[in-house]
């Protein structure tokens, strides 16, 4: 399982749908998490996964060290189901997806994944399961950084 985080001062999810679009997710100042769920993935990796997003330090303190998590920083959470985070690109000019969780398996842990940061904290935003996303952010310094279980 792999873990785009970035750090934003905002973020929305739209789905473009028939030509028309919705926003599904919307968050202020915060952490937009990309999320790639691997075939042999299951909710013990993603609870360690979305624990170490939580506990991640990378909002500043008073000092302007990067100090505090999402918790004490009082920042939302928007997460985003992003399979092509789990693509293999080490040979070729064409990324395969083998390592990719199947659809079946990737969307009951996003929603388990939804489920467990919601149990912590309180709330969390979301984009639409295998839906045609468009996300739109603004990168806070930007802090981006790559996590894996």
């Amino acid at each position: 399982m792999k873990a785009l985080v970035q750090r934003v001062q905002e973020a929305r999810v739209d789905v473009v749908d028939a030509g028309h679009v919705r926003t599904v997710g919307q968050i202020s100042a915060g952490m937009l998490v990309l999320l790639g769920v691997e075939a042999n993935d299951s909710s013990e990796t993603m609870q360690k996964l979305m624990q170490k997003c939580l506990d991640y330090r990378i909002f500043a303190d008073h000092l302007g060290k990067m100090n505090h998590n999402l918790e004490t920083s009082g920042g939302d959470l928007l997460l985003v189901s992003q399979f092509t985070l789990c693509a293999d690109t080490g040979r070729g000019l064409r990324p395969s997806f083998s390592k990719a969780a199947p659809p079946a398996l990737a969307e009951n842990l996003y929603n388990q994944a939804a489920d467990y940061v919601r149990a912590k904290l309180g709330s969390v935003a979301t984009g639409e399961f295998g839906a045609n996303m468009q996300v739109h952010l603004v990168n806070d310094g930007p802090v981006t950084f790559l996590l894996e279980s």
